[in-house]
């Protein structure tokens, strides 16, 4: 193939320079400026000829952030997240900005109050700036405001309620952000803060963002201190976080599953089977069917992993259950097999028919163990030694045979006039039904709790 050379005067255009990134700055009351930003150069030098530029002296008090609707502050760190064509603004530093704004929220003025805790709020999802205004003792600040809040502005609640709620909204949105950042521990709270947040959850149930925030931070104090955990656990019941699930915010509804998913997971072993039977006295699984799972609205992800969460933690209640093999020996274990034979068979007995000699009885209970359809007639506790499904069969079928006693009685008569190739026997196949199911719905399985 001929080789074709270009011309000797021909250019070829080369890419710009890696380091190299084309921006524009903005300043108020003034044109943007382009220019070319060399991401080998320190920070400090490129705002001190961006503020040279604008001749603007100590270059040191300001800073760079994008002018997105994030207004994250540009560090060494992240400047190299910073794109060809982006827009960035010259501002005040964090430091600056974090002094300015903890002066602010302590104004006397509650209009000066209230719109600097709205900016506070907005800067403190920056890490940035969270650090400087953390390192101000801003943290301690806030839950003094919060601490204090209802007391201090209480002739302000009546005659401004809006106003009071706002502020109360915001400080809270201030105080969850800066937390998430996860500089400050949780462990450093007083009992006089959380009784507050507590509070919040019935005192301002109708205040959506409150609420919303409230049970954010009750979540993540159970969640991050064993010692909080006791302490919330004290402050808060489930009868009144139920009321939260049966409305129409789904973002509410899925904050409060999250506060009692917490609790759940939280609570010590002997806690939480005591727990679980709170929530079923509570109806919360027909509460959440009617109002979260068949509302007339969509499952978004974060309510579909809270559910996840509250099925895995209740599905492993069973796995004790499950790993217990019956005891022969124990009077009680066996007296729950003599329950399945009297609902199933005694309808059809003679009354007296307890009476009569042990061998006739013995005859007797083993043919109705036989029609029960356990593998050992004379002594059906021998079915319930393999684990899994161990006791936890034995639990499924007494309640079947309690709770829906007519199907139960139907089911052991027609199984036990059939053909044994047709036979269907209620024991064995309980006991193989239950022992898929804890294979299906993974029981007693270590999962992530990220799904």
């Amino acid at each position: 193939c001929p080789v074709v050379l270009a011309p000797k005067n021909s250019s070829v255009a080369m890419p710009p320079p890696a380091d190299i990134v084309k921006v524009a700055i903005e300043w108020p009351g003034a044109f943007p400026k382009l220019m070319e930003i060399d991401q080998k150069k320190p920070l400090s030098s490129i705002i001190k000829e961006v503020c040279d530029g604008w001749s603007l002296a100590n270059h040191d008090q300001f800073a760079l952030q994008h002018a997105d609707s994030s207004n994250f502050y540009i560090t060494e760190k992240n400047r190299n997240e910073i794109k060809n064509g982006a827009i960035l603004r010259l501002t005040t530093s964090p430091a600056q900005n974090a002094q300015q704004l903890h002066e602010r929220i302590q104004s006397s003025s509650m209009d000066a109050k209230l719109e600097a805790l709205k900016d506070l709020a907005n800067y403190s999802r920056d890490i940035t700036f969270a650090q400087e205004f953390i390192n101000l003792d801003g943290i301690s600040l806030l839950t003094q405001m919060v601490e204090s809040g209802t007391e201090r502005y209480q002739k302000l609640q009546k005659i401004m309620k809006p106003c009071f709620g706002d502020m109360l909204s915001f400080t809270l949105t201030a105080f969850v952000e800066l937390m998430d950042h996860g500089i400050v521990s949780w462990d450093t709270f007083s009992v006089a803060f959380i009784k507050k947040i507590a509070s919040y959850v019935n005192k301002f149930a109708s205040d959506i963002s409150i609420l919303q925030r409230s049970l954010a931070i009750l979540e993540s104090m159970v969640l991050n201190s064993h010692d909080l955990y006791q302490k919330v656990a004290q402050e808060i019941t489930i009868g009144q976080l139920i009321p939260h699930l049966q409305g129409t915010d789904q973002e509410i509804q899925t904050y409060t599953i999250a506060v009692i998913n917490a609790l759940f997971l939280k609570a010590p072993d002997d806690k939480r089977q005591e727990m679980a039977n709170i929530l079923a006295q509570k109806q919360l699984r027909s509460i959440i069917l009617t109002h979260v799972i068949r509302a007339q609205r969509a499952i978004n992800n974060e309510m579909a992993h809270q559910l996840y969460v509250l099925q895995v933690l209740t599905f492993n209640l069973l796995e004790d259950r499950m790993m217990t093999k019956m005891d022969p020996q124990d009077q009680a274990q066996r007296d729950i097999i003599f329950e399945l034979r009297r609902i199933a068979f005694d309808a059809e007995s003679e009354p007296n028919n307890s009476s009569g000699s042990m061998e006739k009885r013995k005859s007797m209970y083993t043919r109705d163990y036989k029609k029960l359809g356990f593998i050992n007639h004379v002594n059906p506790a021998m079915d319930f030694t393999q684990t899994p499904p161990g006791m936890l069969a034995l639990d499924n079928m007494l309640y079947f045979a309690k709770h829906h006693q007519d199907a139960y009685i139907r089911i052991v008569l027609e199984n036990s006039s059939r053909e044994d190739k047709h036979e269907c026997p209620f024991g064995r196949s309980s006991i193989e039904l239950t022992k898929m199911l804890c294979e299906i719905l993974k029981v007693g399985e270590l999962r992530k709790l990220t799904c």
